[in-house]
């Protein structure tokens, strides 16, 4: 953190979510930074591709499809299974990431996932991928974080085991510690 910025900095949550999980993953994030420091959560077709001076850091999640990040194709495939509950339309965390501007300084970053439960290597992780095309440019503060679904299939179409919510919280709010200067010392 830049000396004499401790009052103005402040967090980015940035999600992708089809079902919805994914948002209520980030909602969680956004809590637990903000028992900290300010946040902002912002869905993927919303954020801006230049980030404001004052993010300290960046939280970046999206949902498992395929092994990996969305791709167009497969959401379009959870927008025909989701209908009026889709949640993102548009772009998804590939290529907001990959059009994302490099910061003209260091910022903390983190990624996480929402994933069917099982085996990682059995399903894969969107954070994997999302932490590969931040690592260049930002510093991974932590590395990806996965929280786990019930299913690929029924009502009410993946639904968050039960406490992914309140470890997502955790999870964020131990970020801030990670941080350097007066707003990373609880």
């Amino acid at each position: 953190m830049t000396p004499g910025r401790e009052n103005d900095v402040r967090a980015l949550v940035v999600y992708e979510s089809m079902f919805g999980n994914t948002r209520v993953v980030a909602e969680a994030v956004a809590a637990g930074i903000r028992t900290r420091i300010p946040v902002e959560m912002l869905e993927v077709g919303d954020a801006p591709r230049i980030l404001p001076l004052d993010i300290e850091l960046l939280v970046v999640g999206g949902p498992t499809h395929a092994h990996g990040m969305t791709k167009r194709e497969s959401r379009a495939d959870a927008g025909r299974r989701a209908g009026d509950r889709l949640v993102s339309r548009g772009i998804g965390i590939r290529e907001w990431l990959s059009d994302l501007e490099p910061p003209a300084r260091p910022i903390a970053a983190a990624v996480f996932d929402t994933r069917i439960k099982g085996p990682g290597l059995l399903w894969g992780s969107a954070a994997k991928s999302a932490a590969a095309l931040l690592a260049g440019s930002f510093t991974l503060v932590r590395g990806p974080e996965s929280f786990l679904v019930d299913g690929p299939t029924g009502p009410p179409f993946d639904r968050l085991l039960p406490r992914e919510v309140e470890r997502a919280r955790a999870w964020a709010a131990d970020l801030t510690a990670t941080l350097p200067g007066p707003v990373g010392v609880a």
